[in-house]
């Protein structure tokens, strides 16, 4: 079974030969390999590239771990190439292994994989390409260290409307499925119930934590593991290391303090599990430090830290919406909006669930599992009709009702439509 991934693989196409280094990042086992060592690997075979003239390095594969000393990787890679005529493709895989701690750790010391990087990029013959699974090492690091000669493409699990395809069932049930084990695209093969919860927790357990504490050097695990579940269990909520602090305080977890939370927050969106929503106020223009949101990027990896205990499908549709918009490429925040009372003597905050931007591009969108009546359509359009501009205000409703337009000029449009339909907002 092969799963489109054409997005991404139109993006490197679209990159060939631009002279940078193209950086393919994503949470692990999200298909970054798939992507990368067969997806386009196919494509540069069909367009005429020798077999000999792609270089593949997979460092966290066994047989390549000698290849995590950058100096041995550097030297096999030019031994490989051996025609200055020839152009040659470098594909290194999970390209953090060959970053030591001592380098992650101190700024002092010199990250050498980004001294074999920019040797490679010099090479005219030579266009490379890695993937890796953290942020700091990789896309943030590459693209203050070549001074924009880094090019970033971030790969996450499944989108829905590439589920649905791969997926044996209509799209109801493929929704359920979905949302109840995610999207990381070994889960499709996974036959029953038992065998993708057992694969779910073992991602979690076997590589997600112990990825994190061993490249973070984190003493505390099971604090790692406290927090990961408080988040899984808050998708939607605002919260901040504080308040986090506050709740383990209260259920009787010492030990752990707020500074302490706020870096683990910090290692978790740089290894790509959750994803920071930062609150703007849309009459003022401006930033709200904090609280903020946080999603999972897969919801089965979330619900699998529950114990799959805690399925509340409103939160987890507001999480697939907002996947789905980074997905498509938008930045999206959390929009607030404040309205004063009827007498002017009060002020108070009125919630959009996700502003999306992209260019000169804005939509306001909220996320509404059902819509029963007009008492529910006025609390879900509230923020909506007093946002002082004429950019496009969306409600996604979980229902299989036509797009229609309501009174006050607001798009109402159902889950599906919006999901497996590319150019949705644009309608």
């Amino acid at each position: 079974m092969e799963i489109k991934r054409n997005r991404y693989l139109e993006r490197l196409i679209s990159r060939i030969n631009n002279g940078m280094i193209k950086v393919v990042t994503g949470i692990r086992r999200c298909g970054k390999t798939y992507l990368l060592f067969h997806l386009f690997y196919d494509y540069l075979i069909k367009s005429g590239v020798p077999v000999e003239n792609i270089i593949t390095v997979s460092l966290d594969d066994k047989d390549y771990a000698e290849y995590m000393d950058p100096g041995k990787l550097y030297d096999y890679i030019k031994s490989r190439l051996t025609d200055p005529r020839q152009k040659y493709y470098v594909f290194i895989d999970e390209a953090q292994y060959a970053i030591t701690r001592e380098e992650m750790k101190n700024p002092d010391i010199p990250i050498r994989l980004y001294g074999v990087l920019n040797g490679l990029l010099q090479k005219e013959n030579v266009d490379v390409y890695v993937t890796g699974s953290n942020s700091k090492f990789l896309s943030t690091d590459i693209m203050t260290e070549f001074r924009g000669r880094g090019d970033e493409v971030h790969i996450a699990p499944l989108s829905f409307s590439e589920f649905v395809p791969a997926f044996d069932g209509d799209r109801m049930e493929a929704w359920r499925d979905y949302t109840y084990y995610g999207g990381m695209p070994r889960i499709l093969t996974e036959r029953g119930d038992q065998a993708k919860t057992a694969y779910l927790d073992r991602l979690n357990k076997e590589i997600y934590v112990k990825d994190i504490t061993e490249r973070y050097d984190i003493r505390n695990g099971g604090g790692m593991e406290e927090l990961m579940k408080v988040l899984a269990s808050a998708i939607g909520s605002l919260t901040n290391a504080q308040k986090i602090s506050d709740t383990f305080n209260s259920n009787g977890i010492k030990g752990i303090t707020m500074p302490t939370i706020a870096n683990y927050l910090v290692y978790l969106q740089e290894s790509f599990i959750v994803q920071k929503a930062e609150r703007y106020d849309i009459k003022g223009r401006r930033y709200i430090s904090t609280p903020s949101k946080y999603y999972y990027s897969d919801m089965g990896l979330r619900n699998a830290f529950l114990n799959f205990r805690q399925y509340e499908e409103t939160h987890i549709m507001e999480n697939v919406i907002y996947n789905e918009l980074i997905f498509r490429g938008y930045n999206v925040d959390v929009g607030v909006v404040e309205v004063r009372s009827v007498d002017g003597n009060k002020k108070k905050q009125l919630e959009v669930d996700f502003v999306a931007n992209q260019g000169n591009k804005r939509y306001y969108i909220q996320s509404a599992f059902a819509i029963p009546d007009q008492k529910k359509m006025d609390q879900e359009q509230a923020s909506l009709i007093k946002i002082p501009d004429s950019f496009k205000k969306i409600i996604v409703v979980n229902s299989n009702t036509p797009i229609w337009r309501n009174d006050q000029g607001i798009l109402v449009m159902n889950l599906y439509d919006f999901l497996l339909n590319e150019n949705s907002l644009d309608i």
